[in-house]
């Protein structure tokens, strides 16, 4: 089995290459939803205990606008996440591959637990419009969640998918990485 993680910053498409993935009957898991249930289940109490709420907008509006509590929070969160990820490539180890999807797979360290990734790369004026329309932020909470994030990734991944353009150019783009990755 091939661990592949999928990252790429903040409404750069990462979803979109999920569904895509899906489609051709790949596993795919998002750190997001993980993260969530980490928050609402393992981490309940510890984070409670530090932000006096469990409420994701509460906690987001902490987090992106203070690296130290961004910190604290994924001290608590990031151990808990990679014992999820083991368990899932164990529960899944005889499949060709599976795909875990997260846009701070290398902030979090978490690059290290995959044989490869992906970058899904989209300009910001765009990522800025995704964000406005789809999460309703204004541009001001739309630029600090993407100044949030470094590119880094970008220049570690092994393959780089660009999503500036049409679903099916992005489709083609990801089946061209599946058959870089040598997968059925």
């Amino acid at each position: 089995m091939q661990k592949i993680g999928i990252t790429g910053n903040i409404a750069s498409g990462k979803s979109e290459v999920e569904k895509i993935l899906l489609e051709l009957n790949y596993k795919v898991f998002d750190l997001d939803k993980l993260s969530h249930e980490v928050l609402e289940n393992e981490c309940k109490d510890e984070i409670l205990n530090q932000f006096k709420t469990t409420e994701r907008k509460k906690i987001g509006k902490i987090v992106f606008r203070d690296k130290e509590e961004k910190e604290k929070l994924e001290h608590i969160i990031h151990p808990v996440l990679k014992k999820k990820i083991a368990l899932i490539f164990d529960k899944y180890k005889d499949e060709p591959a599976v795909f875990i999807s997260g846009a701070l797979i290398f902030q979090s360290g978490f690059d290290k637990l995959f044989d490869k990734i992906i970058y899904v790369d989209a300009d910001k004026n765009l990522r800025i419009e995704r964000l406005i329309k789809r999460n309703s932020y204004n541009r001001e909470d739309a630029l600090l969640r993407i100044n949030s994030q470094t590119q880094e990734g970008k220049y570690k991944s092994d393959f780089i998918v660009k999503n500036n353009f049409d679903i099916k150019k992005l489709k083609s783009s990801v089946i061209e990485v599946i058959k870089a990755l040598k997968l059925p």
